[in-house]
Parts: structure tokens; sequence; C-alpha cells
């Protein structure tokens, strides 16, 4: 994604909330904002692309997996700045639900690692808020 930090404008990033026998699709992020963190797998929007199309790709890039994406279910503004107030990172991202279709488990791309996780390994784990956030609001983690 061009101008990942210091953009002129916001970027818009696409994710997948991918359910399976109990457990969602995490990846742990390789590159800031959220590096180190866990997060819904997901990345940037590329032109012309639908946000079913991008989160496809996106998370067959990331972890390997193919899934079908669906509706929008959560959407979020992440707005990083630096020291000096500058916007160093800013994206409008939206998670869509997706169903697991076919795959095992590889990380690549700008994910360090990518796994299902049960509710109960999550809290064991550094994620963002936003995927918290998520969690909470689909009712896969309790309030």
């Amino acid at each position: 994604m061009a101008n990942r930090e210091y953009p002129d404008s916001p970027r818009v990033g696409v994710g997948a909330v991918v359910l399976r026998d109990g457990r969602v699709l995490l990846v742990r992020r390789g590159v800031a904002p959220a590096l180190g963190l866990w997060a819904i797998p997901g990345g940037g929007l590329e032109l012309g692309e639908s946000l079913r199309e991008a989160a496809e790709r996106e998370i067959r890039e990331e972890t390997g997996i193919t899934i079908r994406a669906g509706e929008p279910v959560f959407t979020c503004d992440v707005c990083h700045r630096d020291s000096d107030g500058r916007v160093r990172f800013h994206y409008v991202i939206v998670d869509l639900a997706a169903e697991y279709v076919s795959g095992e488990i590889v990380s690549g791309d700008d994910a360090l690692e990518a796994r299902w996780v049960s509710p109960a390994e999550l809290g064991e784990l550094s994620a963002t808020k936003s995927t918290l956030k998520l969690l909470r609001q689909i009712g896969f983690l309790p309030e």
C-alpha cells in the first residue's frame, strides 16, 4: 500500500472475521502500526477492488486460507500521530464476515504468525483494542 506512513489521505483497510470450530483466524502483525499484536487478518484495499475481493485476497496472502467474504460487520478509524503531532498512520478499516472455504495456515505477507485462536487462548495474547472490541461485538468474547 503506497504511503503507509505519513499518508496524504486516510487509507482504506479491509479484514475478514473467519470463524471455524469455535476459533477465530488471527495474525500477529509484522508491520506498524500494530507490529507484534494479534489482529483480524487483512490489509489495504487496492484501486478497482471490491471490499470482498480485497478481503479474500488479503486473507489468502497473509494466512494461505481461502475464504468467501460476506457483509461488513465492523468499521473503525485508526489514527496514530508521531511525537510532533503529525499523522503517521490513518486507516479506515472495514471488517467483513467470512466463511472458511479451504486451506491450511501458512503465515505470509505482513503476518509474523497466523493461527486459529479460541476465546480462552485470546486472553493470553496481546491483541489490538479494535480486534477485542470487534470480537466482543459479534459475541465471540464475553462483554
